[in-house]
């Protein structure tokens, strides 16, 4: 394991789990032959473990475009970083690119990093989310001095990535871990079954994420249950995600959560570790 307090997540993602962390840690097994993780989103349990050898995986290409180029040349990424300004009009070009095929399609991977990590540190609430039509549909944030750069964060998680054996995926979450194997680790963080109509926020994608996708991935966590890997899930305590893991072994823990449209309903909530070890 990687010991190196400068790394941390690059982007906020809808969900992220750096505050439940403590909780995490306690249930990650000590061996691990490789880390899965098939729901990246900003990779905060990633970024906390470390692991020497990791599929990781997101359907959001842009978000795992962001990855790459920080593996491959983040001092370009940094360079490209410095030319966006804070500042409402700016934001608003910025973020139409995705509605202009002529402008996007001919962004580098470079351009499309810079752009998407430049969005998530100025619009507001770090809140990325796609409308139906997959373009990024977030308002401007108004921060008096976001770090657009972090230059620090970006060297620490690129010199990671290049230490040691990550495999970068784009695909259905099944796909992702079609090559687990026995002394492997899975670790779900699927978009959340919703408390209420108004919680419901699948955003981050423009596929959506509904229950029937939910039934799905417990019936995957059932296979890698049957050939003995393990693997730990998180999701919100609703009456259907508790039933649907009956069978495993839940832990209710308490998370604070600020995405609901309701203000009244922000706060604690409870949300669930499923696991298939002791």
């Amino acid at each position: 394991m990687y010991d190196d307090k400068t790394i941390s997540p690059v982007v906020k993602w809808v969900g992220g789990k750096r505050q439940l962390l403590p909780e995490i840690r306690k249930y990650i097994p000590k061996r691990i032959s490789t880390y899965y993780e098939p729901f990246l989103g900003g990779g905060a349990v990633l970024f906390d473990i470390l692991p020497k050898k990791a599929v990781v995986n997101d359907v959001n290409s842009e978000l795992i475009n962001v990855y790459k180029v920080i593996r491959d040349d983040v001092e370009s990424l940094i360079n490209d970083l410095a030319k966006h300004k804070n500042e409402a009009d700016y934001y608003y070009e910025i973020r139409a690119y995705d509605r202009e095929p002529s402008i996007y399609n001919n962004l580098t991977d470079i351009e499309r990093a810079s752009r998407i990590l430049y969005l998530n540190k100025t619009c507001y609430n770090g809140l990325f989310r796609v409308n139906q039509a997959g373009q990024f549909n977030t308002p401007f944030g108004k921060y008096k001095n976001p770090n657009i750069q972090n230059a620090d964060t970006l060297r620490a998680v690129s010199e990671y990535f290049n230490k040691a054996n990550i495999k970068f995926l784009s695909t259905d979450f099944e796909e992702a871990v079609k090559g687990c194997r026995k002394g492997s680790f899975v670790y779900f963080d699927p978009p959340y079954d919703p408390v209420s109509d108004s919680a419901n926020f699948t955003g981050y994608a423009k596929s959506g994420f509904d229950r029937n996708e939910q039934v799905r991935l417990k019936k995957l966590c059932d296979k890698l249950n049957d050939r003995g890997i393990k693997f730990l899930l998180s999701n919100s305590s609703t009456e259907f995600i508790m039933d649907l893991y009956k069978d495993y072994k839940i832990e209710i823990i308490q998370a604070k959560r600020s995405i609901n449209s309701n203000g009244n309903d922000r706060g604690e909530v409870d949300e669930v570790l499923v696991r298939n070890y002791d």
